[in-house]
């Protein structure tokens, strides 16, 4: 995996309004994420996943957004307010090696991973970090582009979310973009 870091000045691309005719989150989410869920977006940027799914989840929800730029965080923070659902988010900023999300232990209903990654240092200590974060049942989605990621390299990281105890319950995708999804089955 490589240690790249999305430049800010990218995040007001993956932010626009036009990138909804293409992919559309509601679309994309709303087959995991139902209202006072919470969910965890990693690798959040400006928040085009995470506003829709502050809104799919409601008042009674939260969505914990991750990024490891403090000004993707401000961004995100403005665009909230502006749309009212700072109730439903809280913006973290993690570290190369800490997600900074100790504190949800298995109270995760479902996370996503979007594009992200291929940007982290070690995947397998950042996927055992996630796995940690869900709770028994919770699901974890891992999107990544196909320009950035072969075939090879998403089978990569698959095999170590399955290291890491997730259960696959789903692998497809195309050329322009990989899509793996997964389940915390713990065994009691």
């Amino acid at each position: 995996m490589a240690d790249h870091v999305c430049p800010v000045w990218v995040g007001y691309l993956l932010a626009s309004p036009l990138r909804k005719l293409f992919d559309n989150p509601v679309k994309r989410l709303s087959p995991y994420i139902r209202k006072g869920m919470t969910v965890v977006d990693v690798g959040c940027a400006m928040g085009f996943f995470s506003l829709p799914m502050a809104e799919m989840v409601g008042p009674q929800g939260k969505v914990i957004c991750i990024d490891l730029q403090e000004k993707m965080v401000q961004k995100l923070y403005r665009r909230a307010k502006k749309k009212k659902l700072l109730g439903s988010i809280e913006a973290r900023v993690c570290t190369r090696d800490n997600l900074n999300i100790d504190d949800l232990e298995n109270s995760a209903d479902f996370v996503l991973a979007a594009a992200v990654v291929h940007e982290v240092p070690h995947a397998a200590s950042f996927l055992a970090e996630l796995y940690g974060a869900v709770k028994n049942g919770g699901k974890l989605l891992v999107i990544e582009p196909g320009g950035h990621v072969s075939e090879h390299g998403f089978k990569a990281t698959i095999d170590a979310a399955v290291n890491c105890g997730f259960t696959i319950l789903e692998n497809s995708g195309t050329r322009r973009r990989h899509h793996a999804l997964f389940q915390k089955i713990s065994v009691k």
